[in-house]
């Protein structure tokens, strides 16, 4: 990317269980194979980014923001051999930024809203892009996050619960847009609304699909079908392109790659 200015894809659902950290690895990971210098960072307090990469949970996050911590000491650079093979080799640079239980402390911590936006400013010119793995769980950190993002990806399983899910999300981001329009940012783009986990020929999963696309058509992404694949990356601690890359989930997750890629180009 030529552009300067990092962009920031979060990756949000008020609802757990519905995929947010194997598509937030995975777009984080595919994005750096394409050549861009990425950083994931972990901001759910549970961490499952941080492990599902090979690391140990830390409160990096939480130095970063609460105690100013400077990027160096707490981004990780990520093995090639993690997220990436010959067969799908890198052209770019993944880092982590791990997280853990301290993260929840952040919102009571925190005084400025745009903390997260000026940490971010940091990387202009060092960082290509940056991508949010969320808490299902909302707080003043998500807002913090709302400010500092271009660009919003919506996991959901095509359930009743994801869906309310999705909706209270969406309303929280028209709270962060309000926020955004009064410091004369400009509105969060809406990335898309994945179907994700999605079984086909599920009847639950059949209508839940029916539900998303009457009501979110037009920016209604494709299905992600659920694959053990994905889980048994994450298992060995990689990306399904270092565990697996001739694997049809590996095609599948390079085609949301290929579209996030566009939406934060």
């Amino acid at each position: 990317m030529n552009d300067a200015k990092v962009k920031v894809l979060t990756l949000l659902n008020e609802k757990g269980g519905v995929g947010k950290t194997t598509l937030a690895t995975h777009i984080a990971a595919g994005l750096a194979m394409k050549g861009n210098r990425v950083v994931l960072v972990d901001s759910d307090p549970q961490g499952h980014a941080t492990i599902s990469l090979g690391f140990s949970k830390a409160p990096s996050f939480h130095d970063l923001l609460v105690r100013w911590a400077p990027w160096h000491d707490m981004i990780l650079p990520v093995p090639v051999e993690r997220y990436s093979s010959a067969d799908a080799p890198s052209q770019g640079e993944l880092y982590i930024v791990p997280g853990n239980i301290e993260s929840r402390a952040i919102p009571m911590l925190i005084e400025d809203s745009m903390t997260v936006t000026y940490r971010i400013e940091e990387l202009e010119g060092l960082i290509d892009v940056v991508v949010f793995d969320t808490s299902p769980t909302p707080s003043l950190l998500h807002g913090s996050i709302y400010l500092a993002t271009d660009a919003v990806l919506f996991p959901v399983v095509p359930s009743a619960l994801a869906i309310d899910g999705l909706i209270e999300s969406s309303k929280h981001r028209e709270a962060g847009n309000a926020e955004r329009n009064r410091l004369n940012m400009g509105d969060i783009k809406v990335a898309g609304i994945i179907p994700n986990m999605y079984r086909e020929g599920h009847n639950a999963h059949d209508f839940g699909l029916k539900v998303l696309t009457s009501r979110f058509k037009s920016v209604m992404w494709g299905p992600l079908p659920e694959r053990t694949e994905y889980q048994k990356a994450s298992y060995a601690k990689k990306a399904i392109w270092a565990w697996n890359p001739q694997h049809e989930a590996a095609a599948l997750m390079g085609s949301v790659v290929e579209r996030a890629g566009k939406v934060i180009a």
